[in-house]
């Protein structure tokens, strides 16, 4: 099985964190969605005639397209990819698009599983990050959307944010419980230096939160999901049983996925592509007969350590048996006296074969995964 991943790069305004490619201009729109199609046509023969079982439309913020245009991209997909008929379609959207109408199109034309970026219930917090809606909407959009039949809402938090504390943290927690979603994802407030904040964390106009601070907001996060019912199966993310994002599931387990449109990355289990970030150079190259990627061939520690750095934050952990199998790797005899040590301070369990982090080792899993490396 694969899957395909669609970037739409529009946005109705810059949030203060965000540090994707996206714009603000929509002109030209038609015609990026347009290439996009084109580009899902000259890549069909990417992942080999493999199955397709997701389908992602990301950003950005989809949600600003017209539902002509989300059907469109569809269309084209189910014309030259062989997908299946129960395939996860999640389509990523800002509370302040989803009116009655637009969700009740979106579920007709096939979308199964939207994204809502509520990112906070506080009215205060969201204008400081720079959003859009208010969390009266955030409620009202998830509401509207059961109601036209979706049965699949994942909703994304944020947390580490400057100015919050431990109680507002949890009142988050607690409303975002009461909406009962299938899915959260969860993230940690990153200052990038090219974005509003990393200005204002260089001028000292924000203090940015401390490690340990964010750590326990993780940890309570983690416990009160968990007494909720979910599973927490990534780092970030959290699902209630039978709704893991088979999507993002994909790129922690190594499935092939083709991504397309500006800033997209694909992979196909022997290499990586990486399409220009820019709008303009995306469409000229396209309408030329180009994919504007650059291109890079995996090698073999390229892949064992991108297996440790994505399974280590799963659930399911790193399978040391497939390491060996598939990349003749024996994680045990370059790295067993780390991995015993991870084992004795309560870090990591190891069985059958398996590595899994705890609790407290997926609070480190990208420096537990580094110091792994080969």
């Amino acid at each position: 099985m694969a899957g395909i991943y669609i970037h739409i790069p529009f946005c109705r305004q810059a949030c203060h964190y965000c540090d994707f490619h996206f714009s603000t201009n929509t002109h030209g729109q038609a015609s990026l969605i347009g290439n996009i199609e084109a580009e899902l046509r000259m890549q069909k023969g990417y992942m080999g005639g493999e199955k397709v079982n997701t389908i992602y439309f990301g950003g950005g913020t989809p949600s600003m397209i017209s539902n002509a245009e989300v059907n469109g991209i569809l269309e084209t997909i189910f014309k030259n990819f062989d997908v299946e008929p129960s395939s996860e379609i999640t389509l990523e959207a800002n509370p302040d698009d989803l009116s009655p109408g637009k969700l009740s199109e979106l579920a007709k034309i096939g979308i199964n599983r939207l994204s809502i970026g509520i990112q906070s219930f506080d009215d205060a917090v969201l204008k400081f990050l720079n959003r859009a809606h208010d969390s009266g909407s955030a409620v009202s959009s998830f509401e509207e959307a059961r109601k036209a039949g979706f049965e699949n809402i994942s909703i994304d938090l944020m947390y580490a944010l400057p100015g919050q504390d431990m109680n507002d943290w949890k009142k988050n927690i607690d409303l975002a419980l009461r909406l009962a979603p299938n899915h959260i994802s969860a993230y940690s407030l990153t200052i990038e230096e090219r974005t509003v904040f990393g200005k204002w964390a260089a001028t000292k106009k924000i203090k940015p939160h401390d490690d340990d601070g964010a750590a326990l907001e993780l940890l309570m996060l983690v416990d009160e999901l968990e007494m909720g019912g979910f599973e927490h199966y990534e780092v970030s993310n959290f699902a209630m049983p039978g709704y893991i994002s088979k999507h993002n599931s994909s790129y922690w387990k190594g499935v092939r996925y083709l991504g397309v449109g500006p800033s997209a990355h694909s992979y196909d289990g022997m290499s990586r592509q990486y399409n220009v970030s820019n709008n303009h150079l995306y469409v000229k190259a396209i309408e030329s007969g180009q994919i504007p990627a650059t291109f890079e061939a995996l090698t073999r520690e390229d892949k064992i350590n991108d297996y440790l750095l994505t399974t280590l934050r799963t659930s399911w952990g790193s399978d040391l048996e497939k390491l060996s199998k598939e990349h003749q790797y024996d994680l045990l005899k370059f790295h067993g006296d780390y991995v015993h040590r991870l084992v004795a301070e309560g870090y990591a369990a190891l069985t059958n074969e398996t590595l899994r982090l705890t609790k407290s080792g997926r609070l480190l899993a990208d420096k537990i995964a580094s110091d792994l490396f080969t």
